[in-house]
């Protein structure tokens, strides 16, 4: 439903309100599956996948519904260029979202995970120019294809405690510069940069420093 009302906002040209409801996805995203796990959904329907319907969802809203925002709203090349790198994200979701480790047993993404509504925030925030927004979806598709195990942040065991509250922060900042569009507070912005570097760091210390360690 999200997903179908933000490609509604994108084709009439409202990015913000897309990204309002973007948002509303996110918190919804991220308390949904501990709700089904305290109601025991799967022991009182067991014929209900859950999990294929998350999937189904997730794509709509966090693929093909940032990706039509970015198409219709101009961020990205004109023409066949401009087509070829909308269609990237949207293949490599299809590949990751069909791949049985996807999420690891320890609680990870493997491979990018379609963040493609956190690009598309950025974008719309930053105001990035369509060569710009073209090759930061070229770079988030081929890394979709590198084992880089990037953090679940309400699931990672590692840094849970520090991973919530630095998700939540973020969160915050990202209705608050919503809320100043169009002209975003640089404080506000780099408190959000911030945490894409936190995450992106932790995720990588996690993958290769943390199992050297253990093997030493």
């Amino acid at each position: 439903m999200l997903a179908l009302l933000i490609v509604i906002a994108a084709i009439d040209g409202d990015a913000v309100r897309a990204l309002w409801l973007g948002l509303a996805a996110l918190v919804i995203d991220g308390t949904d599956g501990m709700i089904a796990r305290r109601l025991r959904v799967k022991e009182t329907i067991p014929w209900f996948d859950g999990a294929m319907l998350d999937n189904i969802v997730d794509y709509l809203t966090y693929a093909f519904a940032p990706i039509v925002l970015l198409w219709t709203g101009d961020y990205l090349p004109n023409g066949f260029l401009g087509a070829a790198l909308a269609a990237l994200p949207l293949l490599a979701s299809s590949y990751q979202f069909c791949r049985t480790d996807a999420k690891t047993d320890d609680h990870f993404f493997l491979g990018f995970p379609s963040y493609w509504n956190v690009v598309a925030f950025y974008v719309v925030v930053l105001g990035l120019a369509p060569t710009a927004t073209g090759l930061i979806l070229l770079i988030c598709s081929i890394l979709v294809f590198v084992p880089v195990k990037y953090v679940y942040p309400s699931r990672t065991k590692a840094f849970r405690s520090m991973n919530l509250v630095t998700t939540a922060i973020w969160l915050a900042a990202y209705a608050v510069l919503l809320a100043q569009m169009p002209d975003p507070n640089p404080i506000v912005v780099g408190v959000s940069l911030a945490y894409l570097v936190y995450y992106g760091g932790l995720s990588l210390y996690l993958t290769f420093w943390v199992p050297r360690r253990k093997v030493a």
